[in-house]
């Protein structure tokens, strides 16, 4: 098999820069790559919906669609994020078989977009990380520190998606207000 190659003619993993948005998350930090990234919000009361998961919190109205909120901790099975001045919700796009699904993020804090090498970016830790490993696309080296990568699609998951599509679908005017 032939390594790919850029523009220039050396190989693509040598360019192979990604950007990432971090966040801290209960002291730790965390990643999601900039491409799944369509904004940042200021976090405000959430609509609760009956009968959801535990870790979706409610819903939004962003720009009158409804938006499912999801509390990244309690996806982790870590408790429930209790909002301080800093938290906010990063709104992201993932892939489904019925197109592009928007949802929010509940983070305590972010902080800034990184570019991390794909040559800094190991796999995950078989240990030692308090989050199940097929959340993880690996690990990104900042100096002397680690950024736990998350995989959208994997955090996210489409069986757990499709359900989220049916709170989006209902009745938006009532989240309008």
């Amino acid at each position: 098999m032939q390594p790919r190659h850029d523009n220039a003619g050396a190989p693509a993993h040598a360019a192979e820069r990604e950007q990432y948005l971090t966040f801290n998350l209960s002291g730790e930090l965390f990643a999601i790559g900039i491409l799944s990234i369509r904004e940042i919000i200021e976090y405000a009361q959430l609509t609760q919906v009956p009968m959801m998961p535990r870790y979706i919190r409610g819903v939004i109205n962003l720009r009158g669609s409804v938006v499912p909120v999801v509390d990244l901790l309690a996806r982790f099975g870590q408790g429930l994020t209790e909002p301080k001045r800093r938290t906010c919700v990063v709104i992201v796009e993932v892939d489904t078989e019925d197109g592009i699904q928007q949802l929010g993020v509940l983070v305590d804090a972010v902080n800034e977009v990184l570019e991390i090498p794909a040559t800094d970016v190991e796999p995950p830790p078989s240990f030692g990380v308090h989050i199940r490993n097929e959340f993880i696309r690996g690990m990104g080296k900042i100096g002397e520190r680690f950024v736990i990568l998350l995989d959208v699609a994997r955090t996210f998951s489409v069986e757990e998606l499709a359900g989220l599509a049916s709170v989006a679908a209902s009745e938006p005017e009532t989240l309008a207000a």
